[in-house]
């Protein structure tokens, strides 16, 4: 094969990523997603801590849902080879629409093959270049993706700074829109804190603006029955946009739930939805497992605070540098991404599976170790995690 000019552009970048650091590795596991995992390391299986996914819940093994979601490919097969608008709607995708829309507590729902396609079709049908989009700068990427295909005005406020969110507010207003919309993690998803959806909303409400709320790392987790950030604060956001892919079963597939004519002009007009094949039965089928797990997971969120808790205090007892919070996300701050490296292949070698994150994923200078807590965790795992993350540290001169 001809060696393409770009093929050694391709390389050379490549190359670049690894002298930099900040080259991404990914390790095969050869189990079911749990608290504790099998991995492919140094030619055999081996037993791991997992202290890295989004199963916040611990319902990514869960009996009841893979029972589900058998049960509904027997009955509905296994893909349905079509986008919705064709012949693609199942009324099992209507019954998880409605059950999303019940567990929210809005008009109704629309279903996405990924939480990143509901962040990328939401705002295009809903704006145009007569309209403006208010985005906090520690946004998702999907986020960002999803407002840049969108012609309507842009503005960007500093992190959970409501004076700043306010002063482009007054100058969104200023240019007369048609209509705002103010776009916000609900949780911030490598920093574990939540917004400040009391002083978001009060401004919303203030401009005549919609707040969008991106729930992937709430919805399952905060608030009565794990409704999210908002209900958190006994609040309603306008806009919820959510992953079936973290609490509610850990499989695929994303949301959006709003108001009626919102989700009406979805339907018509989001390009990921109108052009992705639909999310396939048993997905579905074990999604409305999953949320009828999580609207009854009182005990499963008691138990995944108190992991959080627990994990947070050894950390910070052994002398780990932490981001303030009480989300399960914890950041264990390491600076560099050499060294953040490091310890995450130090901690695989001992037995314990977290993953470093570096730029960009986060700023430069900023490298961490991204724990997240999950109710599936027994006390006997976390301790040893503590243990092992404590002689990790010393070992790298993280801590004395």
């Amino acid at each position: 094969m001809t060696d393409k000019t770009i093929y050694r552009r391709l390389r050379a970048e490549l190359e670049a990523l690894e002298q930099e650091d900040l080259y991404k590795r990914e390790r095969i596991i050869t189990s079911p997603q749990s608290g504790e995992i099998r991995v492919a390391l140094d030619g055999k299986e081996q037993p791991i801590i997992n202290l890295c996914a989004n199963n916040y819940l611990g319902l990514a093994d869960h009996p009841d849902i893979i029972a589900a979601a058998k049960a509904t490919m027997d009955e509905y097969g296994y893909g349905m080879a079509s986008v919705r608008f064709i012949c693609g709607t199942l009324d099992l995708h209507r019954e998880l629409e409605s059950a999303i829309a019940n567990y929210l507590e809005t008009d109704d729902a629309i279903l996405f093959s990924a939480a990143f396609d509901a962040n990328g079709g939401v705002f295009e049908p809903l704006l145009t270049a007569e309209d403006a989009i208010i985005s906090d700068s520690l946004n998702h990427a999907s986020i960002i993706d999803g407002i840049r295909l969108c012609k309507a005005k842009r503005y960007r406020f500093e992190n959970s700074d409501m004076t700043d969110l306010r002063a482009k507010l007054e100058e969104a207003a200023s240019a007369a829109p048609r209509s705002i919309v103010i776009a916000t993690d609900g949780v911030f998803s490598m920093d574990g804190y939540v917004a400040n959806i009391p002083e978001l909303r009060r401004l919303a409400d203030a401009y005549d603006a919609l707040l969008l709320v991106d729930d992937c790392h709430a919805t399952g987790i905060l608030g009565p029955e794990g409704r999210g950030t908002a209900a958190h604060f006994g609040l309603r956001a306008d806009i919820i946009t959510g992953t079936l892919g973290k609490s509610l079963g850990g499989a695929a597939g994303g949301f959006v739930a709003a108001a009626q004519p919102v989700i009406d002009l979805l339907r018509q007009r989001s390009r990921p939805y109108l052009f992705s094949n639909a999310l396939p039965p048993m997905l579905a089928g074990g999604a409305l497992k999953a949320i009828a797990l999580a609207r009854a997971g009182d005990d499963l969120r008691e138990k995944l605070s108190q992991n959080t808790q627990r994990f947070r205090s050894g950390l910070r007892g052994a002398g780990f540098r932490l981001l303030d919070g009480e989300h399960p996300i914890i950041p264990v701050m390491l600076d560099e991404a050499r060294l953040a490296q490091d310890f995450a292949n130090r901690l695989y070698e001992l037995g314990v599976y977290v993953s470093g994150f570096f730029y960009p994923v986060v700023p430069m200078g900023k490298a961490r170790i991204r724990v997240q807590m999950s109710a599936a965790l027994s006390s006997e795992q976390l301790e040893h995690a503590i243990v092992v993350f404590t002689r990790a540290g010393r070992e790298l001169g993280v801590i004395a």
